[in-house]
């Protein structure tokens, strides 16, 4: 008798959710921490709009980003093998971490194509990990012109029904009969991910469910310390163990998300450059402060990039400007400003015009021409370093 109403306690227990403890952040001493910060980020996307070149510094940044995020992994990967590959031009069968390289390199793409809430969501994390598509945003359609009556695709679906919410209801009761399959064990959940690969002790799913509600919670925070809670959130969960670098793309994608910048800060490279090294220890006010630090080495470098793209461009626009208005030249200017490094054949393919071409107009650059950065006969690189 006893042990029934034993049993019947525990089954009377409501289950309770598991989430992550947020940080209890001194809020009265890091005010004056974020607010400079803060204010350096909007600068610096004000001065990279200003200067015109932010789909070339974008460009390039990804690029090197993808490059230095397999280096923190400790995986060395060259960034001309990089842009030849981008290129589909690739001089040698490429590597596993050259297709690691890329597959970052695809990731950052996807997550400044679609607008900024978008890489924040369970279908976001599917599709930059590579297992989920990228839907396109949907254009919306003008007010000004009416339907066509004749036209079903003009109309959304069921709206002709009788009932238009019959279907809905519907497809939501399917959904609850599957689940209710699963939950009582009448259907086995496929599990297809071999236990070489992946930890089978590890639910990514339980992960990622955690990780979004830490970014729902922080959403009313300081940008700043919602990204850096987050980070740190996503290395304690040790989400994706195979893809690391991802981390560091959220947490840009939430500075983006929350009005920031309109752009993707190289956090690789001020993470690579700062002395910070998380080892699970740090107290919530040094993991903030580290990711401040990482803040900082990264736009420092972001500016560097600036000047030097500013400063090749007024070297090369002198001679771009004596030219014809049928000339390739200003757009093999565009290419060395939107590229980490060109090669002839690569310029050749992606202008269209002949090796030959190119070699003329590097010649004509003269004085301006980028660095060269093989210094080989066979294989010859220009740059802006």
């Amino acid at each position: 008798m006893a042990f029934g109403s034993r049993a019947g306690h525990f089954d009377d227990e409501p289950l309770v959710a598991r989430t992550y403890a947020l940080p209890e952040l001194p809020w009265e001493t890091i005010a004056g921490r974020l607010e400079p910060i803060t204010i350096s980020i909007l600068r610096f996307d004000a001065r990279l709009e200003a200067s015109g070149l932010s789909a070339g510094w974008q460009s390039r940044c990804d690029m090197t980003e993808a490059v230095r995020a397999l280096l923190l992994d400790g995986h060395l990967v060259d960034v001309g093998d990089l842009v030849l590959h981008d290129a589909g031009m690739d001089v040698r069968h490429p590597t596993h971490e050259l297709t690691r390289a890329a597959a970052a390199l695809r990731a950052r793409r996807t997550t400044l194509a679609r607008k900024a809430p978008w890489p924040l969501s369970i279908d976001g994390l599917a599709a930059l990990r590579g297992i989920g598509p990228v839907a396109e945003d949907k254009p919306t359609r003008s007010k000004c012109k009416r339907p066509d009556p004749e036209d079903e695709e003009a109309y959304p679906a069921y709206a002709h029904d009788a009932d238009p919410w019959k279907a809905h209801f519907a497809e939501i009761d399917a959904l609850l009969e599957r689940t209710g399959k699963v939950l009582a064990g009448e259907t086995l959940i496929p599990k297809s991910r071999s236990h070489l690969v992946y930890d089978p002790d590890q639910d990514e799913a339980e992960a990622e469910d955690l990780w979004l509600d830490v970014v729902k919670r922080t959403s009313g925070w300081p940008a700043i310390a919602a990204a850096a809670v987050a980070w740190n959130a996503w290395l304690d969960l040790n989400l994706y163990t195979r893809l690391p670098w991802l981390g560091l793309i959220m947490a840009a994608a939430i500075l983006r998300a929350r009005g920031l910048t309109n752009h993707l800060l190289p956090l690789a490279a001020g993470f690579k450059q700062s002395k910070f090294r998380p080892q699970g220890r740090e107290g919530a006010a040094e993991k903030l402060e580290g990711f401040c630090q990482v803040l900082e080495e990264a736009l420092a470098i972001a500016h560097k990039d600036l000047d030097r793209l500013i400063l090749a461009r007024e070297l090369m626009s002198r001679v771009t400007a004596k030219t014809r208005s049928n000339s390739k030249l200003p757009e093999l200017v565009e290419l060395f400003l939107s590229r980490p490094l060109v090669t002839v054949p690569l310029g050749a393919k992606l202008l269209k015009v002949t090796p030959k071409a190119i070699d003329l107009m590097l010649a004509q650059l003269g004085g301006a021409l980028p660095r060269e950065l093989t210094g080989r006969t066979r294989y010859r690189a220009w740059g802006i370093v």
